[in-house]
């Protein structure tokens, strides 16, 4: 007997990437994290927090960091949802929008796995739409698929390739559900979607502080959408799913656009040289928009030479999934963090 639903005994758990023991000297380039610390601004917020501020219940709709978004990214505060990282907020359009057969979940692939774990859960038909060559938007399927939800994460883990606009403008324009892109790792890139939930009453855009931000450990995340298509997901979401703490560090964060910028640029820049330097050892990498890089290894088995590397004290990505299992991704770290992985692979 289980004590389970059949979805939930049918489905396979999201695989974050290995956390490094407490206290191990690790060089960690597996899960997307950005190699600096937070803003300053930030952790002064921390070190300010109140005891009131955490014995009361914090602001359910996280109205101060809504305004603080509204600010750095010129939309209204009331086109804003607050998650507990973009995972949150995931969660929250699939469990509002998408059930059985007749309300599907569509996505290209390769992409983030943890959309088919969500859809699962729900449980919500899945369709993967492969992508088409050199990474093409497959409109047409897209569209065809019928999805009440349709994910494109724009930059894309792991291939960090970016949508064009104008492909996103036609798929928001055909398909019948909601149109959700998730720019987590745009803050790498040179250009964003969030110009087309002005356009259309369907489209919401993700983002998360996780990446530009460096607060990961944070979990905060929102959605900009028309306040026609927030009701129904406010009405989904946890009363409470955005602690004082986080809303605090993450106003703080989110008004120092600057020092997200110069970080964000750091690592641009590094992750141009990195992908130079695989190349000079044989390796091909993909163009990427992200800060990681999608890398195929010369001669050497994908799988046993994450392994050496793990040996050696250097976590990577490895994917055992079709059109990734040859390939490895990594996250761009410091100067000094990206050329000890080049020693090791020298």
């Amino acid at each position: 007997m289980s004590y389970f639903r059949p979805a939930i005994d049918a489905m396979t758990g999201y695989v974050p990437g290995e956390q490094p023991q407490s206290g191990a000297k690790v060089i960690k380039l597996n899960t997307n994290e950005n190699p600096y610390p937070p803003s300053p601004k930030a952790i002064a917020a921390l070190q300010h927090i109140d005891g009131d501020a955490l014995r009361r219940y914090p602001d359910p709709f996280a109205h101060e960091f809504c305004q603080a978004v509204s600010v750095a990214l010129d939309v209204p505060k009331d086109w804003v949802i607050v998650g507990n990282g973009s995972d949150d907020v995931l969660n929250i359009l699939i469990r509002a929008c998408a059930e059985g057969r007749d309300r599907k979940v569509v996505y290209p692939m390769p992409t983030y796995v943890l959309y088919r774990t969500l859809s699962a859960m729900q449980p919500a038909e899945i369709v993967e739409v492969p992508y088409g060559k050199d990474f093409q938007l497959p409109i047409a399927d897209l569209v065809a698929a019928n999805g009440a939800v349709t994910f494109i994460a724009s930059p894309n883990s792991p291939s960090g390739h970016i949508v064009p606009l104008d492909d996103l403008r036609k798929l928001a324009s055909q398909v019948s559900g909601i149109l959700a892109i998730d720019e987590a790792y745009v803050d790498f890139a040179e250009s964003s979607a969030l110009s087309l939930v002005g356009e259309f009453d369907n489209v919401i855009v993700l983002r998360t502080l996780s990446k530009g931000y460096s607060l990961a450990g944070l979990r905060l995340g929102f959605g900009i959408a028309n306040p026609q298509l927030l009701s129904g997901l406010f009405k989904v979401k946890d009363s409470y799913n955005i602690d004082a703490i986080a809303i605090a560090m993450g106003t703080a964060a989110m008004y120092d656009q600057n020092y997200k910028n110069e970080t964000a640029t750091k690592v641009k820049v590094s992750r141009a040289k990195l992908a130079q330097d695989l190349q000079e050892i044989g390796f091909k990498t993909l163009e990427s928009h992200g800060n990681f890089l999608l890398a195929t290894p010369p001669k050497q088995n994908a799988e046993e030479l994450y392994l050496k590397l793990k040996e050696s004290g250097i976590l990577v990505r490895y994917f055992n999934q079709a059109g990734l299992s040859d390939k490895l991704r990594i996250t761009v770290g410091t100067d000094e963090q990206n050329q000890a992985l080049l020693n090791v692979l020298q």
